[in-house]
């Protein structure tokens, strides 16, 4: 078996999909089906349950260039979506997650800070009218 490259695709599809243990990586275009599974299962120790593939043509491109314009294409991407057997994941988003759970953390404390400030702001405006209403009297 040749080393297989599998460059985990970061999208914003694909980390939803990663919730439902399907995974997206980008893999050679020459790569089939039972090498992107064996593949994964070597890397990442997980049990493979359904591989689906996509070539995604690339894209047609215009680069001006010497005073004048060049038309190109982006090469041809095979996409392959990889299904993991229920239990087993990929820590591919893992820094995604923390920085989630990281970001949860700061709005509670925060949260916290601003109900202990308005409390305060309470005590002190009631002794406030207290004072005023003592000086009235």
């Amino acid at each position: 078996m040749n080393n297989i490259v599998l460059k985990p695709r970061m999208s914003e599809k694909a980390y939803a999909m990663s919730a439902n243990s399907v995974y997206v990586f980008d893999v050679d275009k020459s790569v089939n089906k039972h090498e992107v599974s064996d593949a994964v299962e070597t890397t990442y120790g997980v049990t493979v349950i359904n591989i689906r593939t996509i070539i995604v043509k690339g894209k047609a491109k215009r680069l001006y260039r010497n005073r004048r314009y060049e038309n190109g294409r982006r090469s041809d991407v095979k996409k392959a979506y990889v299904t993991l057997k229920d239990g087993d994941a990929i820590p591919i988003f893992a820094a995604v997650e923390e920085a989630e759970v990281k970001a949860e953390k700061t709005a509670k404390t925060l949260e916290k800070v601003a109900a202990k400030a308005s409390k305060k702001d309470e005590k002190t405006a009631s002794k406030a009218n207290k004072k005023a209403s003592k000086g009235k009297e």
